[in-house]
């Protein structure tokens, strides 16, 4: 490639090119300080040209002005173009380029130093084969004739010239990668067919070979994919349509005690029952279960079922009573008489859950809000929550109150008892469970339990001139003396100052008198609000009647000692 001309590539130059000169740089050439290749005088480069009319492929002369590369390199700026008539070079500035090296050809690679011009061969098949030495030396024109060369566009609308065309064909695998190409296998080093032809022909065979061997694999993998899947499809067939194992029978008549723990659905029933030995699988239990129209009534708590039941037989069972083994805990209930149930569930001596009750109460899950509160005769009383629980022998006292307090702390939390307490004029929940205990107490009745909470509200606002903030409960004075009498004397009643006797102690309690339900606890939370200020039992045992004024009280007390003699 000559220095600062167009290569030697696949276009050919045109002599008449007024961009190029005589087909490159040729011509006279600036002085450069470097040797003609032909051993001449030294290189001059020429002059940029003056561009004429674009009509008529003539050029404008040369001017000799030298150009100096350090104030417009490379010719930059084509300062004025004019298309139909166009001036171009002008104002180029004065350039001059610096010296640069010829280049010779040598073994494959470039090194410095001079390059002279390879002629073309003359081979009648080559286009460019009648050229000269090199371009710029009056090469004559193959084509031999003038309209050869068109005149030369605009550089801004000139576009590429076409690939020259030869004559050779390159054949149906021209292009085409080796392995793709047909043919047979006889192509030789002297059939003329290409190295790539030659290796693209002498790995048929083996591609062949190759592609018998890939589909045996396919078909070994493809047989193994077909006996995997069935496997899979039939485990999920098993899976979701076989009958679960199971047992059958009601039992082989040997008993044995469960104990389902709390919140426990069909799973952890299921888990329950087979490490017991009741049934066989934990997925026929549940299945029983849910085709059961009752089945998911099944509670915590202690059954007493029989080994190698089957699933449908366990259900029924422990869905009737005769299966439970429960310790009931009803509503209302005193704190001393639920430590002497336990006791005999545990078969343990009496007086031993009373015992842990009072000396690890602070550990058996008790709120903050429900500690240290002075005058409480037992801190566990309004929170062994009235429920069914599963209580065996076995077990630690201490365990089973844990459960009761437990649940009794869930529900206060479920029904906003911290939050609620100061709307009600309470001194926080544990005044509201008080009140609570004092409505399940009272109540003959659940209708009964709204209107005995607004009584308890009433006496404890402090312009209650009616009973002057006391309550006057005989509950409150039966709890303190562990009893449940209805007649009381005057005398007895008056005479006794302790802080749970709410007729000689203005407002509540010091704590609750016993263990409330649900539907006391929710009518604590929501009184009546006719202005109910007394009540009597006037039949001594069921019936409660309500008054506003201390005249209608009068009168219902009448009728309370008529009906009870």
């Amino acid at each position: 490639m000559t220095e600062y001309g167009r290569g030697q590539g696949s276009e050919p130059w045109h002599p008449e090119d007024p961009l190029y000169g005589d087909g490159g740089w040729g011509g006279q050439q600036a002085h450069t300080g470097q040797q003609s290749p032909d051993g001449g005088q030294p290189q001059h480069y020429p002059q940029q040209p003056q561009y004429g009319d674009w009509g008529d492929g003539g050029h404008a002369g040369y001017d000799q002005t030298q150009h100096h590369y350090d104030q417009h390199p490379y010719g930059q700026g084509y300062d004025q173009q004019h298309y139909g008539q166009q001036e171009y070079g002008q104002d180029y500035g004065p350039q001059q380029y610096p010296a640069q090296p010829q280049q010779q050809y040598d073994n494959g690679g470039w090194a410095t130093g001079t390059q002279p011009h390879l002629p073309y061969s003359a081979d009648p098949a080559d286009a460019y084969g009648q050229q000269g030495a090199a371009y710029g030396d009056g090469q004559p024109d193959f084509y031999q004739t003038p309209d050869a060369y068109p005149p030369p566009e605009p550089p801004g609308r000139r576009r590429p010239e076409p690939e020259p065309q030869t004559d050779w064909d390159p054949g149906s695998d021209q292009g085409e990668h080796a392995f793709f190409s047909g043919g047979d296998d006889d192509g030789g080093a002297d059939s003329g067919q290409g190295r790539g032809d030659r290796r693209g022909r002498a790995g048929k065979g083996k591609k062949k070979s190759r592609n018998g061997c890939a589909c045996l694999v396919v078909a070994l993998v493809l047989g193994g994919g077909l006996a995997g899947v069935g496997y899979v499809g039939f485990q999920f067939y098993q899976d979701r349509f076989g009958a679960p194992p199971d047992f059958s029978g009601d039992g082989n008549g040997e008993q044995v005690s469960v104990t389902i723990p709390e919140g426990a659905g069909g799973y952890v029933i299921g888990q329950e029952l087979k490490k017991a030995g009741v049934v066989k699988s934990v997925d026929a239990f549940v299945a029983a279960q849910q085709s059961n129209p009752d089945g998911k009534t099944i509670q915590d708590g202690v059954y007493t079922l029989q080994k190698e039941m089957s699933a449908q037989s366990a259900v029924e069972l422990m869905l009737s009573p005769k299966s439970r083994n429960n310790l009931i805990i009803a509503e209302g209930k005193r704190n001393a008489d639920i430590y002497k149930l336990i006791d005999q569930r545990l078969e343990v001596a009496s007086g031993t859950t009373a015992k842990v009750a009072k000396s690890e109460y602070k550990s058996l899950g008790l709120p903050d809000w429900a500690l240290n509160h002075g005058n409480v005769k037992d801190p566990l009383e309004g929170f062994l929550y009235p429920s069914s629980y599963g209580v065996a022998k076995g077990q630690k006292p201490a365990d089973v109150l844990k459960q009761m307090v437990r649940r009794a702390t869930q529900q206060y939390e479920k029904l906003g008892f911290e939050e609620k307490a100061a709307d009600l004029g309470l001194d926080g929940p544990w005044e509201l469970v008080t009140v609570a205990s004092l409505v399940q107490a009272e109540g003959k009745t659940h209708d009964d339990f709204r209107k005995m909470s607004e009584v308890i509200y009433n006496r404890l606002k402090e312009d209650n001139t009616e009973t002057n903030r006391l309550l006057q409960f005989d509950s409150t004075y039966n709890y303190l003396k562990n009893q449940s009498n209805i007649h009381i004397t005057e005398s007895e009643i008056l005479s006794n100052k302790d802080p749970y006797n709410t007729y000689t102690n203005e407002g509540l309690p010091p704590g609750p008198i016993g263990n409330p339900g649900d539907e006391a606890l929710k009518a604590a939370l929501n009184p009546t609000d006719d202005g109910w200020m007394y009540f009597v039992a006037t039949d001594g045992m069921d019936k409660t009647e309500f008054a506003k004024t201390n005249a209608e009280f009068e009168r219902l007390k009448d009728k309370f000692n008529a009906s009870t003699g």
